[in-house]
């Protein structure tokens, strides 16, 4: 006898695979149950009880058959009903052990295979059934997906941001009719008009929240947020890893046609065959020498219940049968290897729920078969916007208003800046600090602004940095005439949002990234029109010429940087068309000479042309017609000489040559009587000009970084020089002349071969310890008084 607890590892799955079992596989399983039971209660009836009785017949063998068996019983038992008188029988003279052997040699040699073997078959028949309809859920390749889906599907849907995500679609029409609620907010503020795609996704985003009240993020505590976050990056690489192929579909279809030929197969030997299961069974042996007897009737005692079984048995296949055949249907009809969520979208809002294909598609229709609200509550996790939202919610539980006040600091400009950097989205609690004047976010993906941004009433300085920002046009209105700076930095200047054009109060723009290859000679950048009060105007790029639309502001703009990145800059005839230009910076822009452009801006006060290939400066000559130049800035190229003209630029108050390949400086250059800075650090020179102490106004000399070994008297009669730098020179020593100059705040001598210096150094009234830098023996070597005097506050 087989227990029946040895066929309960075939019926039983984990209890999360009955998400993947169809009405159909649920009745089939009963089916399959009822078949089982049938084919172990009639091993058991083999077993347990006599298979056949047999007695001798005293018919011609040759006339034996299973006729004369049948008539003779069916003679026999009416006329014993009728008299009930007794009746005597053929004595066979058999003992009970020859009995014994004619029932097992008959049940042998004359019973058919079909009732003897019947309920074996049952039973095996019915554990094929089995085996076809769990396979998948068995073998490795596809029991690990479907295993993966069910417990990404449980966590889904039972995560506590499912719930809040669509409580909150639930809640948008009832908010939509109620007044005083976070729709009717936003639209009033948003103006008349409809609201933006990124208000209203704000609207989702909070539903219970007025604009002017901090967000509520007390439904989900961290710990639910970082595990909905963990949720939504698990389904996208399960989706990515289960759509690439279709096995669980392909499996599916195979052991369903499988269970359809068994099927077949099944019916056909079954209705041929069960006719063969007799009450009567007509039996000849040759035992005549054992027994005295060759013929035999025999009784297959379980032949009547083996035929009721039997019956019930086709019944419970051909149910089963049917069952396959609909499932077949299902397969074949339906595209079950696109999934589309339209219902979905239509009903929860989130318009980005993508739809699937293979075997992601083949799971969630069997889903769809268990109960619809699952593919529903898991939809959520397949939604960017939802993503967002839940993005947005812990961010605003971690950066509270109080944590994101601590960050508050004042910017170059005297601004209140909030500065915020690599975050995965922008925190709504930031438009809750009203104080912002300055707001720069750097390295923050996707960013779309809610209307909570009116909010900063004093926001002036927007910073982008690597941040791609969306800005509804009710905000677009907001900032038009407020924003005063902005800075935006991307991989490409195509990448520029367009509202930006369009802020007619702005002041500065600054814009760095790179045009295409096949765009930088033409170097386009959108229509600058609308910047009305455009002063300053910053471009990191590698342009080949100034871009054309510079001249859309070429009335009102006042400062102009150009910087290059190394790639040469031609065309530069746009730049005369600058009249009122006061600051031009062409910095790593691949001049080899000052560009005569440059010399038609009659109000420039300031160019720098630094970290570029300029040998020759031969045009300096050009500069007198730049009369308000005070500032030129020529450091960090490969100049060599500086010419004799440089006596032209009597206006000039700040001359910086550092970082090139001068030897020597013209006598000329002390004719530039209103030179204020002369910067030559970083230079190859050996002697100074004596010319250079006709520079009566001169305040700051930085001289570091040369090969200096004297240094004439004459410079010494600068009186108003107040910052000396002679560090990492080869001076042997310093001339006591330098008591004469008694503005000297500051004096660097560091890196020289000085073995003492003079104790003039005292007359220095302004010098203090803090502003010498010198090698600490040296400063001991002073006498005491000096150093005294200098140690004083």
């Amino acid at each position: 006898m087989i227990p029946l607890a040895e066929f309960k590892q075939f019926s039983e799955q984990q209890p999360a695979f009955k998400l993947l079992k169809p009405w159909w596989d649920v009745l089939a399983e009963y089916l399959t149950v009822a078949m089982l039971m049938i084919g172990v209660f009639g091993c058991t009836l083999q077993v347990t009880q006599d298979k056949i009785i047999c007695l001798p017949s005293h018919e011609p063998r040759e006339n034996l058959s299973e006729a004369p068996c049948q008539q003779l019983l069916l003679q026999g038992v009416p006329e014993q009903m009728e008299g009930l008188q007794e009746v005597s029988g053929l004595k066979n003279n058999l003992d009970l052990q020859q009995y014994s052997f004619i029932n097992q040699l008959c049940y042998e040699k004359a019973l058919h295979w079909y009732p003897k073997y019947f309920p074996y078959l049952v039973v095996i028949h019915t554990l094929i059934f089995m085996v076809c309809t769990s396979f998948w859920f068995k073998f490795p390749g596809t029991s690990s997906k479907i295993e993966h889906f069910t417990s990404i599907l449980g966590k889904c849907f039972d995560s506590p941001w499912t719930t809040r995500a669509l409580s909150e679609v639930s809640g948008e029409n009832r908010k939509g009719h109620a007044t005083g609620r976070t729709t009717a907010t936003v639209a009033a503020e948003a103006g008349p008009g409809k609201v933006g795609e990124g208000e209203k996704e704000k609207v989702l985003t909070e539903p219970e929240k007025v604009v002017t009240e901090p967000p509520a993020v007390t439904l989900l505590d961290k710990k639910e947020g970082e595990q909905a976050k963990a949720l939504f990056e698990k389904v996208k690489k399960f989706r990515v890893h289960v759509e690439e192929g279709d096995i669980l579909y392909t499996m599916y279809i195979r052991q369903m046609v499988l269970k359809v030929c068994k099927f077949f197969a099944i019916l056909v030997y079954n209705l041929i065959y069960v006719e063969k299961i007799s009450f009567v069974v007509a039996c000849t042996v040759e035992t005549s020498r054992f027994t005295g007897y060759a013929s035999f009737c025999c009784n297959h005692t379980k032949a009547h219940l083996f035929s009721k079984l039997a019956f019930c048995y086709i019944s419970f296949v051909c149910v089963y049968g049917i069952t396959c055949l609909y499932t077949l249907y299902w397969l074949f009809h339906r595209p079950l290897k696109e999934y589309s969520f339209r219902s979905v979208r239509e009903e929860t809002g989130m318009g980005d729920i993508p739809d699937v294909k293979n075997d992601f598609a083949f799971m969630l229709h069997l889903i769809d078969q268990y109960d619809p609200l699952y593919s529903k509550r898991f939809a959520v996790f397949l939604s960017e916007v939802s993503e967002s939202r839940l993005k947005q919610l812990n961010l605003n539980h971690e950066w509270t208003p109080e944590k994101l006040r601590q960050k508050l600091q004042h910017n170059t400009k005297g601004r209140l800046e909030l500065a915020l950097c690599m975050l995965p989205g922008l925190p709504d609690t930031v438009f809750e600090l009203r104080e912002v004047e300055a707001l720069r976010l750097e390295a923050i993906s996707d960013i779309t602004f809610p209307p909570g941004l009116s909010q900063l009433v004093h926001l002036q300085e927007l910073s982008l940095i690597h941040s791609p920002a969306r800005l509804p046009f009710s905000l677009q209105i907001f900032l038009r005439d407020r924003l005063k700076v902005i800075r935006i930095k991307c991989e490409e200047l195509r990448e520029v949002p367009l509202w930006v054009f369009g802020l007619r109060g702005l002041e500065e723009l600054h814009l760095e990234g790179l045009f295409p290859p096949e765009l930088a000679q033409a170097a386009t950048l959108e229509s600058l029109r609308e910047l009305k009060q455009l002063k300053v105007l910053s471009l990191w790029s590698n342009a080949g010429k100034v871009p054309a639309s510079v001249t859309d502001v070429a009335g009102h703009l006042q400062r102009l940087s150009l910087h290059n990145d190394g790639a040469r800059l031609l065309a530069l005839n746009s730049l005369k068309k600058l009249t009122v230009l006061r600051e031009l910076e062409l910095v790593a822009c691949g001049l080899e000479r000052i560009p005569h452009a440059v010399f038609s801006l009659g109000a420039l006060q300031e160019l720098d042309l630094k970290d570029n290939h300029l040998r020759s400066i031969e045009e300096i000559l050009s500069f007198q017609h730049c009369r308000k130049l005070i500032t030129l800035r020529l450091w960090h190229n490969q100049i060599a000489y500086v010419p004799e003209h440089v006596r032209k630029l009597r206006v000039l108050e700040q001359l910086y040559l550092s970082h090139n390949k001068l030897e020597a400086l013209p006598t000329q250059l002390g004719m530039c009587s209103g030179l204020r800075l002369l910067d030559v650090t970083h230079n190859g020179l050996h002697s100074l000009p004596p010319e250079l102490g006709l520079l009566q106004n001169l305040q700051h000399l930085a001289l570091s970084y040369n090969a200096l070994e004297t240094l004439p008297d004459e410079l010494f009669f600068c009186c108003k020089l107040r910052t000396l730098l002679l560090g990492y020179n080869q001076l042997t020593q310093l001339s006591p002349q330098v008591g004469a100059l008694r503005s000297l705040i500051r004096l660097e001598l560091k890196g020289n071969r000085l073995e003492a210096l003079p104790e003039e150094l005292g007359n220095c009234r302004e010098l203090k310890k803090a502003g010498l830098l010198v090698e600490n023996s040296l400063y001991e070597g002073l006498p005491a008084e000096v150093r005294e005097k200098m140690e004083e506050e």
